[in-house]
């Protein structure tokens, strides 16, 4: 089992993707179911999953989530997966649609944020439709946070 401090509100987190936080600017966020193999969902289990490089595709009517990471189950012997298959993320077809437009109207990105199990206990995943920063957009984000923690602080001790 995961470690008991990634519980949020009812969910256990598996993988938190930070990084996407910080190279996209976070336009809508999304739920998903997630497709996977007995031996992945064991694997998220024992809270072993990366979503470092993982970004989601529409390929045909579906959407997939590509490159993220779900090491092999130890004792999968023969019957494990593959740790960076695609996967099919389960979502409405209207806003499956609806990604597929802003991806080629926009050029926005569909980014997943985290993967987590709910409260029935369905492995599920948030992924985001994302805008990319620029480099001096990232600064400028850096600058936007220091100064908001230390605005904080100041009130905290001056209050």
């Amino acid at each position: 089992m995961p470690h008991p401090s990634t519980q949020k509100g009812g969910r256990l987190v598996v993988a938190d993707n930070r990084r996407a936080r910080f190279d996209y600017e976070i336009m809508e966020t999304f739920e998903a179911g997630l497709a996977l193999q007995g031996t992945e969902v064991k694997s998220l289990r024992e809270g072993k999953a990366g979503l470092g490089e993982s970004y989601a595709a529409v390929e045909g009517d579906e959407l997939k989530l590509i490159n993220a990471y779900i090491p092999e189950y130890g004792q999968g012997n023969r019957f494990n997966h593959e740790p960076r298959r695609p996967r099919k993320l389960l979502m409405h077809r209207r806003q499956i649609d609806r990604l597929a437009g802003a991806i080629q109207r926009e050029g926005l990105t569909v980014v997943p944020l985290r993967i987590y199990f709910n409260e029935r206990g369905l492995a599920k995943a948030e992924v985001a439709l994302a805008r990319g920063r620029k480099a001096h957009d990232k600064r400028e984000h850096l600058k936007e946070r220091s100064w908001e923690r230390e605005k904080a602080r100041l009130l905290r001790h001056h209050g």
